[in-house]
């Protein structure tokens, strides 16, 4: 059974940093295309950054220059880095895995629950 878990979330000050974790199980995540999406109640989800098969890291313009994704294959886990916070950050942040694409629409895609991040003024 494929399981996605985030951890990391929380309360940070504007201007704070946080890195969240994505631990997977079932799945080699070095062989996934792995990413992380947002979503805030009413609104779609949207996708954050993602590192795609065959290509380099790809990130939202709106967190271009603040957050970093990264892999670690020893652990089977993907972070994410947020530098500079904003308010607008906050949002639940939702780990996912595609075997080619970062996706919200393609069948065969993984989840996580997600894990809530608050920024506050």
């Amino acid at each position: 059974q494929v399981q996605l878990v985030e951890s990391g979330g929380g309360l940070v000050q504007a201007g704070g940093s946080l890195r969240l974790s994505c631990a997977t199980s079932g799945i080699t995540s070095s062989t996934q295309a792995m990413g992380w999406y947002r979503q805030v109640p009413g609104k779609q989800r949207e996708l954050v950054a993602c590192i795609n098969i065959g290509g380099g890291p790809e990130y939202a313009d709106s967190v271009k220059g603040r957050f970093t994704i990264s892999r670690d294959n020893a652990k089977n886990a993907v972070y994410l880095q947020m530098n500079s916070l904003k308010p607008e950050d906050t949002a639940v942040y939702v780990c996912h895995s595609h075997w080619a694409f970062c996706s919200d629409t393609l069948p065969n895609a993984y989840w996580g629950r997600g894990t809530q991040v608050t920024v506050s003024s």
